[in-house]
């Protein structure tokens, strides 16, 4: 099967794009995201999909990392394909965050795609992680320690992140760049065998492939994909038998709490009941990694007979009282205090409105003409949304959050709670009631400013009058 065939029947199996969906093309000047531009730009032409741009950000890590940003510059030039490029010092913010280099990295990376996507008034970020890519992280996470939501690696979606080249193989890009002559670059730290990553494809793949399975790579890959598969039927599961309970709403002094009827443990399959421990463990846990061994700990306080057993988990105490098993977060980390008063605000359009509970001003502005290109000219960070006109046409508000507040992201196939969204994007607690929310005439969130817009109100055309928000902190 052709590279292209490939690429093709992942985007049909995941539903990942269709004639309409404008994408941007991730590039590092590397192979993989080289080959990735041409198969996406392959797929324009046949009316599959839109190429919106290409997108590549400078972590400024190594000396050549100048150089491969001037070569992404020129291949976007060669193929006619607009460019938006971001430089940060990537190593100041890991040091500054007290984080390893590659976690900061892939923080600002992730950032980066998402000012890149509101740019080109996008609805994806596509990225050339290939199958090679996903065995090697289901290694890695395998000698870390993971369970089903580690080990599923890498999904074709993830938000607004997709992955077209995840069932493709590294040598058969390779093979397409070299029969049509296409140059990319190479980067040397990929020689570093200190990087984990580097170790396991340099020296623990090939053992492997040559004493144990030619086709490993393929058999790890598979491995992923059933993992995968087991991750979203427990998370369906549990949302099925509502088994998650919503953590309280505390105060900043007060700890989160979650807690579970034991009794509703009794009748459901023990990996099911580890899952949703795990899943609770990890929202008290502040970040700290959840083992086995804690979820092991937690299961022994369900089944013992001790009802008043605890234990001290990441970042929380977790006990049985009665009938119930109770996590408590053990220290409070808040720093900014919550508004004190809820707040809602009229925005006139055009118009801007000061808000003081949020320390912030939000403008509305209407841009004519092409959509894409008041996008071009007015978005480029996370403070600018670009939303259709329509959305603006009756009375738009400013307000803080409410109980039960819920939209629906770009990216994803549903509604959202807003904590959920909040917590995913790791709002610290204290700070989630100063984060203000555009709403229509209807109440419907527009945008959770700072964030993201609601797909209702996306810019469906490129020929749409737009409503340009901009949210600046004072």
């Amino acid at each position: 099967m052709k590279v292209i065939d490939t690429v093709r029947r992942t985007i049909r199996h995941h539903d990942l794009a269709g004639p309409r969906t404008r994408v941007v093309a991730a590039v590092s000047g590397g192979a993989d995201s080289v080959a990735l531009l041409h198969l996406l730009r392959e797929l324009e032409t046949a009316g599959e999909l839109i190429v919106a741009g290409l997108a590549h950000f400078n972590h400024q890590l190594r000396d050549r990392a100048a150089g491969d940003e001037a070569f992404c510059v020129a291949v976007a030039a060669a193929c006619d394909v607009p460019i938006f490029v971001e430089r940060e010092d990537v190593l100041a913010r890991a040091e500054k965050d007290s984080r390893s280099v590659e976690h900061a990295a892939s923080e600002a990376r992730h950032e980066f795609f998402g000012r890149a996507r509101t740019h080109f008034g996008a609805d994806y970020v596509a990225v050339g992680h290939t199958r090679d890519d996903q065995a090697e992280t289901f290694l890695l996470r395998l000698l870390r320690g993971a369970g089903p939501r580690g080990l599923a690696a890498m999904h074709p979606r993830n938000g607004d992140v997709i992955r077209p080249l995840l069932e493709c193989r590294r040598a058969e890009l390779a093979a397409y760049l070299d029969q049509r002559g296409i140059a990319h670059v190479e980067d040397e730290t990929n020689a570093d065998v200190g990087i984990p990553r580097n170790r396991v494809r340099a020296e623990l793949l090939p053992v492997l492939q040559d004493r144990f399975n030619p086709s490993v790579v393929d058999v790890l890959a598979d491995q992923a994909e059933l993992a995968r598969d087991e991750f979203l039927w427990m998370e369906a599961e549990l949302k099925l038998r509502n088994l998650l309970p919503e953590p309280l709403e505390p105060g900043t002094l007060e700890p989160a709490t979650v807690s579970f009827d034991i009794e509703a443990f009794e009748h459901i399959p023990v990996a099911l009941r580890r899952f949703a421990i795990w899943k609770a463990m990890t929202r008290i846990a502040g970040g700290r990694p959840v083992s086995f061994a804690h979820v092991k700990t937690a299961v022994r306080l369900i089944d013992g007979d001790d009802t008043t057993a605890a234990f001290d988990g990441p970042g929380q105490t977790v006990q049985r009282i009665a009938s119930r098993l109770v996590l408590t977060e053990r220290a409070v980390r808040h720093t900014r205090a919550r508004p004190a008063v809820a707040f809602c605000y009229p925005l006139p359009v055009p118009g801007e409105v000061r808000v003081a509970e949020a320390a912030c001003i939000v403008t509305a502005e209407v841009a004519a003409g092409s959509g894409v290109e008041a996008v071009r000219a007015a978005a480029g960070n996370h403070d600018v949304a670009v939303v259709a006109a329509e959305s603006g046409s009756g009375a738009l508000s400013i307000r803080s959050r409410r109980p039960g507040d819920r939209f629906s992201p770009l990216g994803l196939g549903g509604r959202k709670k807003l904590q959920d969204f909040l917590v995913d994007r790791k709002v610290p607690r204290a700070a989630r009631d100063g984060v203000p929310l555009v709403v229509d005439r209807e109440d419907r969130i527009v945008w959770v400013a700072g964030h993201e817009i609601d797909k209702a109100f996306r810019v469906t055309d490129a020929s749409q009058t737009v409503v340009i928000l901009t949210l600046r902190q004072v």
